[in-house]
């Protein structure tokens, strides 16, 4: 492999090669020597593979390009800036991501051609896009991928191949419009280094007054004009990096391991081994309809591309924004900031198979503990508010004051997501001695001092708030609100009993006396104090009542939530509105009906890359993660009806007829991974890897109807009947 890319047919480079390659038969799409070749992916059965998605063109709105992320950069294909995570410029409520020129954004042409064949593929079990170019006795493949485990590394190859019979030299053109230059940097030039250009600078503005403006270091291949395949090559492929760290150090130092590999000739090989042993871990695949698996495999991939590898991943992790890392751009996507859609929409599907990765979005929320604090001082309350939109220090960053002020649920959620993580890992350091308690304490502190006491209805309201439902504002007992705000303290007194710390009797009393807004006539959760049945709804709202918040009702009063505001809520609104609709009907066992509102997200999902945006329309967030998270666990939580509670992971499977079986592989509870497979008339679980800690107790499954216990041990599987049951810790060991 040629590192610098040379445009002429000199073989000086000892990274410049040729090799003798086998000319495949048909037009099918091909993976030779790591190069993806011409046509449509098939599977070893002939069938088309739902995790490729292939074009002969690309989208005309430029924003439904494909992503090639990591947890630490990211852009999309063919577009002249990047993102790192954490980096972002501006004060307050211009905060945003911080552009950085993209070296990566190159376009591969070849000139005065006819006849050429064009694709564009995202592979998404390799975390890569390719472009082919394909003539009668020649071709050309351009990859473009962000290293998975090397996250401070992007790369994009060109590989040019010819038939045997040929021996004219192909010259390839590429095109970059690439200038070391930003809006938001001030950018200056370092020596090269190792052949490679530099450039480092700061960001222009802090987030608040005297706060940190990072430095953005970056060395990247220089790109030539054109690449040629001389005569008396068959194939010659040329690697281009781009390194980007917040220190000249890391950034030499991902450069040089990047270069060593490319000299080794495994640069993409080990990217692609990162991605293979990630899906290892993590995969959900149906007997079913093309276009779901599909969605299942993009929503997987463009979550999994924003979490941290696993082990060290050498730097700190800032969240996840509902547009990725992809975009954030001032003006854009909400500029990168972190939502409540992180921890209520993504979440729970990261927990379920990397609990790893889930603790590192927690952590961000720990070290921005401080700003939270500051954020209910100065709005007049004790503990800490989190913020609506948040960024770099935990400050509210949001441009219009409203939400900030008022959409203050989002308190409630980043705890659910604690809570949620806590009884899936029983991951006691992280609370002892890593911060978490004295975060679940704040938030529990925060809503006793957000609520007020009425003597006339003798129970705690919380007043002067902004629910999930957008459309109404300054309204009083939003039932969700004071809902999540009730589980969150009702989990800080669990986990003080846990630690042995004395719970405070104000935490128990506002827990037991908040008010719930319920309609006992209706027998309907309004969906806060005046709402009128019929009335408007941006989106999920009281339905989150049932899941993911599972607070207690019956099933006419779950259905009866249903009702009432499926027929009321906003058609062409948020993405992830109808996934949790889906929950509600498979719960209730009601299948189709459930499919007919999952089926209202696939208005959302975008040709050819299955990228989601926010609202049907096409407006709002693209790329959007969040739609992706409440699709998702319309599957992982609503066919399954996985629930995570203080003592098991239940399951109450519920599939559609045009689902024959279901395949969850590496879920993860107590250290252990286990793979569930859900069919008609059976479940069959297996534990595919068990913790290492020789006292800890095994796993079994319990069947909810008869009691019956089935010990889970490692490499066994268990056959049980399609029914309700968990999984729990044994407390003695059967035989």
């Amino acid at each position: 492999m040629d590192l610098f890319g040379e445009p002429h047919c000199s073989k000086a480079r000892a990274w410049a090669w040729s090799r003798q390659g086998k000319e495949p038969a048909g037009d099918k799409c091909w993976v030779q020597d790591g190069v993806v070749r011409l046509g449509l992916m098939k599977m070893a059965d002939g069938k088309e593979d739902p995790a490729v998605f292939t074009s002969t063109s690309l989208p005309s709105d430029p924003r439904l390009l494909a992503t090639v992320t990591n947890a630490y950069l990211g852009t999309r294909v063919y577009r002249d800036i990047l993102h790192i995570n954490g980096v972002y410029n501006g004060a307050v409520g211009d905060t945003h991501r911080a552009d950085i020129p993209s070296p990566v954004n190159v376009r591969m042409m070849v000139p005065g051609a006819d006849s050429l064949a064009e694709t564009f593929t995202l592979n998404t079990r390799t975390g890569t896009f390719s472009h082919v170019l394909q003539a009668t006795d020649y071709g050309a493949t351009h990859q473009i991928y962000a290293h998975h485990s090397l996250v401070h590394l992007m790369a994009f190859s060109i590989t040019i191949w010819r038939s045997a019979h040929t021996t004219q030299p192909i010259t390839v053109q590429l095109q970059t419009p690439f200038v070391p230059e930003s809006q938001d940097l001030d950018l200056n030039q370092g020596p090269d280094f190792q052949g490679a250009h530099y450039v480092y600078g700061k960001t222009l503005v802090p987030e608040v007054e005297g706060g940190p403006r990072p430095t953005v270091h970056m060395l990247w291949t220089p790109v030539p004009q054109t690449l040629t395949l001389c005569g008396e090559e068959r194939e010659r492929s040329w690697e281009f990096l781009t390194a980007v760290a917040e220190s000249e150090e890391e950034a030499k130092r991902s450069y040089s391991e990047g270069l060593a590999l490319v000299t080794a000739g495994s640069l993409h090989s080990s990217h692609v081994h990162a991605w293979a042993m990630l899906w290892r871990g993590c995969c959900v695949d149906l007997d079913g309809p093309l276009p779901l698996r599909q969605a299942l495999y993009g929503c997987l991939y463009y979550l999994l591309s924003a979490i941290p590898p696993r082990g060290n991943p050498g730097f700190l992790f800032h969240g996840i924004s509902p547009g990725g890392l992809s975009n954030g751009t001032q003006g854009e996507d909400y500029w990168g900031h972190v939502f409540w859609d992180q921890d209520t929409w993504m979440f729970p599907n990261i927990l379920l198979f990397y609990p790893e990765a889930a603790r590192a979005i927690l952590e961000y929320r720990i070290r921005t503990l401080e700003g939270a604090l500051r954020n209910a001082q100065e709005q007049g309350y004790k503990g800490a508010k989190f913020p609506w939109e948040s960024a770099a220090t935990g400050r509210e960053v949001c441009p219009e004051e409203i939400y900030g002020a008022q959409e203050i649920h989002i308190t409630g959620d980043v705890l659910m997501a604690f809570e949620q993580y806590y009884c899936t890992t029983q991951d006691q350091k992280l609370f002892r001695e890593d911060g978490g308690w004295k975060l679940v304490d704040a938030v529990a502190q925060y809503w006793c001092s957000r609520m007020v006491w009425s003597e006339e209805e003798q129970c705690y309201h919380i007043k002067g708030v902004m629910p999930p439902d957008e459309y109404h504002y300054r309204v009083d007992n939003s039932v969700y609100t004071n809902a999540v705000a009730q589980r969150s303290l009702n989990f800080a007194a669990d986990i003080a009993r846990d630690f042995l710390i004395p719970v405070p009797e104000e935490w128990v009393d506002c827990a037991k006396k908040i008010k719930v807004p319920f309609d006992a006539e209706k027998k309907y959760h309004p969906e806060y104090d005046g709402y009128s049945p019929g009335e408007p709804v941006k989106q999920a709202d009281v339905v989150l009542l049932g899941f993911p918040l599972m607070h207690p009702m019956s099933s006419e009063v779950r259905r009866n939530d249903l009702e009432m505001y499926e027929s009321v809520t906003e058609l062409d609104g948020p993405a992830m509105t109808w996934s949790m609709f889906a929950v509600g009907w498979l719960e209730l066992k009601e299948v189709q009906r459930a499919q007919s509102q999952l089926n209202k997200c696939f208005s959302n999902i975008t040709e050819p890359f299955k990228i989601w945006v926010e609202n049907s329309d096409g407006s709002g967030a693209v790329n959007f993660l969040t739609g992706m998270g409440g699709f998702l666990q319309a599957v992982l939580f609503g066919y399954t009806g996985f629930r995570i509670t203080r003592s098991s992971l239940r399951f109450n499977p519920a599939l559609p007829n045009d689902i024959n079986k279901l395949k969850v592989t590496g879920v993860s509870y107590f250290g252990n991974k286990l793979k569930f497979t859900f069919a008609k008339e059976e479940i069959r679980i297996k534990v595919i890897e068990s913790r290492q800690d020789p006292l800890a107790p095994p796993l079994e499954a319990v069947l909810e109807q008869s009691g019956q216990r089935f010990p889970l041990r490692e490499g066994q599987s268990i056959s049980i009947p399609m029914a309700a049951g968990w999984i729990q810790r044994s407390s003695t060991e059967i035989f």
